[in-house]
């Protein structure tokens, strides 16, 4: 077999190939000798009709079946002797015979090889932060703000109240889709409505209606509402004040603590939390280093990587999705692929193939293997937040994909060690409540 590879793009051969007529040929006669045994023909005898009569009614057949066998069998032995390293199926250009034989070119992408650069001009920022008493005790609001009941109250509508109302929104006089609802509720002073429509609302009573005007931002996600002056018709039917539930014995009991003083009541709570406060923190500030360490990486090593393993991860970006809208909606709403375009995805899944191939690129070059304690270590830190962390600890061991996972998180944790350890690593000092801030942002 012939090959010649010609570079066609950085990550892109060309691959000519011929594979010898006699390989064809040979193949050919094996197929047709085969099909004469089964062919059956008016006038003949399964398995007596004459070779010449087979190739007549199923010669052409048979040789575009052999042709498209040899292609699919050959493609991947030039692949090999050429020593191509090759991402996603090769496509195949052309494909002809001649006296020579079968001639044909594949296209392929093949795998960048990529050298990292010192981590020795990088700079990391490594925040460190701390959870307070005031931190402890905002987190034992929010808790009993998730279980405060709302009672009708006279009077006018301020933050933290509910208000049911009716709107109706218009741009210029006209009326817009979405633009409208009946009984809706809003927690005034949530934040999740458009700017300003909240604050229209602060002050008014039930029974009360008015026009309040709010502009859409620049960025809203509905391009033909962005930037548009729209006003708003609000009629509001009821409007209820918060109550939250006492820190008392029916309060404690929803996790799991008695009111008494032998078993801890509010100090044991206030530990508990604070527990799982630090244990979050601890958790975030890893995942932000290692967010810093890796963004250091890809901005100082820029590379080309092959189209196939973007689209790869592209697919996978818009399963996971896919996955989160059914889950979000229980399963009940099928969600059709093309709302969810490649463009979408475009972007980021690029970023995760090159940060990808870089750390790949790292582990083997610094030969990092898996430490086991680690893995422990991590295994044990997860289980503490269960009721039987032994149990947990069990399930993570045995289970090796489970195991799998967190062995990955561990090695990448280890890369960013071994970055850090080149990089200038510069510390700042971060409040637990803008932590929180930045983790929402990064999230959103």
């Amino acid at each position: 077999m012939q090959i010649t590879t010609e570079v066609v793009s950085g990550l892109e051969r060309r691959l000519n190939i011929t594979v010898p007529a006699q390989r064809l040929k040979s193949q050919f006669d094996a197929r047709l000798q085969r099909v004469a045994k089964t062919a059956k023909i008016n006038g003949f005898r399964p398995g007596k009709v004459p070779l010449s009569r087979i190739q007549a009614e199923y010669g052409q057949s048979i040789q575009q079946d052999v042709i498209n066998d040899l292609v699919r069998d050959t493609v991947f032995e030039a692949l090999e002797q050429e020593k191509i390293n090759a991402v996603g199926m090769p496509s195949i250009e052309s494909v002809d015979v001649n006296d020579t034989g079968l001639v044909y070119k594949a296209l392929v992408e093949v795998y960048p090889e990529v050298t990292v650069n010192s981590f020795d001009g990088l700079t990391v920022e490594r925040q460190i932060s701390s959870v307070g008493d005031a931190d402890v005790d905002t987190m034992i609001d929010n808790l009993r703000k998730q279980r405060q009941v709302f009672a009708a109250k006279k009077g006018k509508a301020a933050d933290g109240d509910q208000v049911t109302f009716d709107f109706e929104g218009s741009i210029d006089g006209e009326l817009f889709d979405g633009g409208a609802s009946k009984g809706f509720k809003l927690i005034l002073g949530s934040n999740k409505m458009i700017p300003g429509f909240e604050a229209g609302i602060v002050g008014m009573k039930a029974g009360e209606e008015k026009v309040i005007e709010v502009t859409f931002p620049a960025d809203y996600q509905a391009e033909n509402l962005a930037g548009k002056l729209a006003q708003f018709k609000i009629n509001v039917s009821e409007v209820e004040s918060a109550k939250l539930p006492e820190i008392d014995a029916q309060f404690l009991q929803l996790f799991g603590i008695d009111l008494a003083p032998a078993e801890g009541g509010i100090d044991k709570l206030k530990a508990d939390v604070r527990k799982n406060m630090e244990r979050e923190v601890k958790s975030s500030l890893r995942n932000q280093l290692k967010q810093q360490a890796f963004d250091a990486v890809l901005a100082a090593n820029e590379i080309e990587v092959p189209k196939a393993m973007v689209a790869e991860e592209i697919t996978r970006q818009r399963k996971m999705m896919l996955q989160q809208f059914a889950q979000q909606f229980g399963g009940a709403q099928q969600f059709d692929e093309k709302m969810l375009p490649d463009e979408l995805f475009q972007d980021k899944s690029e970023r995760s193939v090159k940060l990808g191939v870089l750390i790949s690129k790292v582990i083997a070059d610094a030969n990092l293997q898996v430490d086991q304690e680690r893995v422990k270590a991590m295994i044990a830190e997860s289980a503490e937040s269960y009721e039987d962390p032994t149990e947990v600890i069990e399930y993570y061991t045995n289970d090796k994909q489970q195991r799998a996972q967190v062995e990955a998180v561990v090695l990448e944790y280890q890369v960013v060690d071994h970055i850090l350890a080149g990089a200038t690593v510069t510390e700042v000092t971060v409040d637990y409540q803008e932590l929180l801030k930045r983790n929402q942002q990064q999230q959103g």
